[in-house]
């Protein structure tokens, strides 16, 4: 069932409840290694790359239930340090697994990790943080293999660009090192954020989250807790941009709307009307949207990388030209070709992209290059009246929580078919 099949040209209306993030999740995931008993995480979004964390859990011999959107995680066990090759070609975030495997077996052997291909994304970083940590790295075909057989050492570590990943697997190396470990340049997400209260409610001393400093005071023990996922803010954006280019209007509820950073600020320069309170945000589309100039991807606070294919989407029916910059991700145009079967005007040139708004889209065949191009794609076969096939739903999958389900909430006529 890796297509779907979607009839659009209609507008989207409705209400929506905002998912738990998959970007909080894989990581939160990770660190329930670290305590020697039951932990209890709620909110934990249905999507393929937790399946994928689940698995990887399993293997390492951890005892995982879930009951819905609600994981409990047993590590009380024995803990295995290495992943096979397998499991961390599934997705890119496997890579988190290093520190906290680290952390509580003191060895860790792990490969090159999978995932979306749109960029090099190397683990540098990461294997630089966990270096100054004490651990002595060895690179072997293709295997990387860490030892710590006496435990980390607290350090301060300076890294070169604010990289999520490198972040969180330094918190999670750090959380039992000894000593106090300093993140300098640290990634500001409110993921991070999340994974901090997270550790601290199970014990660890984690100050600074959400900052460009954290310190880390290690503590000899963690211990079991229950936590709930932040709302998933790129999902949201998702949302709130089908009810925007399909001519609708859709509010998405128990979300944290200062998360979606400028989103809905580029929404209102579009022309839509944006209502927003404590716990939801509320887009009404304009007749059409209007370009919006020059949109750059940033680290957050800044407009995010994962959300700048759908947002292209919109904008290729917008009355002007607009330009997007990604500053992340080198190749993650890739959706472009296909966005073009569609319709859409658009150049790109190494990391930017020059879209010329058309009047409409018309029905095409397209495929998902990458989890957040193959949300682009379906956003795009929504406003194109008529029907749209866009394969490739499995990559969709590892972000977007049965995504025909939850559209077709909304009025959409979108169904999964082989």
């Amino acid at each position: 069932m890796n297509t779907l099949l979607i009839r659009g040209g209609r507008p989207l209306y409705g209400e929506l409840r905002c998912p738990g993030a998959k970007n909080s999740a894989l990581p939160v995931l990770a660190a329930s290694l670290l305590v020697p008993g039951e932990t209890v995480i709620e909110g934990v979004p249905a999507i393929a790359d937790v399946e994928s964390s689940v698995r990887i859990l399993r293997h390492l011999g951890a005892i995982c239930t879930l009951r819905g959107n609600e994981l409990s995680v047993d590590a009380g066990g024995e803990i295995a340090g290495a992943v096979p090759e397998e499991l961390m070609r599934e997705m890119r975030s496997s890579f988190i697994f290093l520190g906290a495997l680290l952390s509580r077996t003191g060895r860790a052997e792990i490969s090159a990790p999978g995932g979306c291909e749109i960029g090099q994304r190397p683990v540098d970083l990461h294997l630089y943080a966990i270096e100054r940590l004490g651990a002595k790295i060895t690179h072997e075909a293709g295997v990387i293999r860490c030892e710590a057989p006496s435990g980390l050492t607290g350090a301060t570590l300076h890294l070169s660009f604010p990289s999520v990943g490198a972040t969180e697997n330094a918190m999670l190396a750090a959380v039992l090192a000894k000593g106090e470990t300093n993140i300098e340049n640290a990634a500001r997400e409110p993921e991070i954020s999340d994974l901090a209260d997270f550790l601290n409610a199970m014990g660890a001393d984690v100050r600074g989250a959400g900052g460009s400093s954290v310190r880390i005071r290690g503590v000899t023990r963690l211990r079991p807790t229950r936590h709930k996922i932040i709302p998933d803010r790129i999902a949201a954006a998702t949302f709130l941009l089908a009810g925007a280019i399909t001519g609708g209007s859709v509010r998405v509820t128990d979300l944290i709307p200062g998360h979606l950073g400028p989103v809905p600020e580029l929404l209102e320069r579009t022309g839509c009307r944006i209502l927003t309170d404590e716990t939801s945000v509320a887009v009404t589309a304009a007749k059409r949207p209007t370009s919006v100039g020059t949109v750059r991807t940033m680290p957050y606070p800044g407009f995010p990388t994962d959300i700048q294919a759908p947002f292209t989407a919109m904008l290729g029916l917008s009355k002007g030209t607009s330009v997007m910059i990604e500053t992340i991700f080198e190749s993650r145009y890739k959706y472009v070709a296909e966005l073009t079967r569609f319709g859409a005007k658009i150049r790109t040139d190494a990391r930017t992209a020059v879209i010329e708004g058309v009047d409409r889209y018309h029905p095409a065949c397209a495929e998902s290059p990458d989890l957040r191009g193959g949300a682009a794609l379906v956003l795009a076969a929504l406003a194109a009246a008529g029907e749209s096939r866009v394969s490739g739903a499995r990559l969709i999958d590892r972000g977007y929580e049965h995504i025909e389900t939850t559209l077709g909430a909304l009025g959409a006529d979108i169904r999964r078919m082989d």
